[in-house]
């Protein structure tokens, strides 16, 4: 079973967290951040993703100065919810219940995660308005 088109190897993973975690980078500064020392084939692995992420919608090309300079067009969460429901699909027949407990499962979570979980569930036990 192929990978859906907008889906991101691991590599191509590695580049949004950059332009997450820093912002705009230039093909050079990826580079250096992914590569440290790398040189003129590792320079064109990471244009390559970066033509590859552009394709796929996920970053998004300034062209405006001497250098381009790329940014991620999809956020973190967005990318991780699709991940997650992609994988329920797969693997649970849509459910999430099956991920939620085996993550649950993995380690003890903390007291801020599990106030984050009971106040997504009250969320979702309110009446929707509108």
């Amino acid at each position: 079973m192929g990978r859906t088109p907008r889906d991101v190897t691991d590599t191509e993973l590695a580049i949004l967290q950059q332009l997450w975690d820093h912002g705009g980078r230039t093909i050079r500064q990826l580079t250096e951040a992914l590569y440290p020392g790398g040189g003129q084939a590792q320079y064109a692995t990471v244009q390559k993703l970066l033509d590859r992420l552009t394709e796929k919608g996920h970053v998004r090309r300034d062209r405006s100065g001497s250098a381009h300079v790329f940014s991620a067009a999809v956020g973190r969460e967005d990318l991780i919810g699709r991940r997650l429901r992609d994988v329920a699909e797969k693997l649970c027949g849509g459910s999430i219940t099956p991920l939620l407990t085996h993550l649950m499962k993995l380690r003890r979570l903390s007291e801020r995660e599990r106030q984050e979980l009971r106040e997504l569930i009250d969320e979702q036990d309110r009446p929707q308005e509108g």
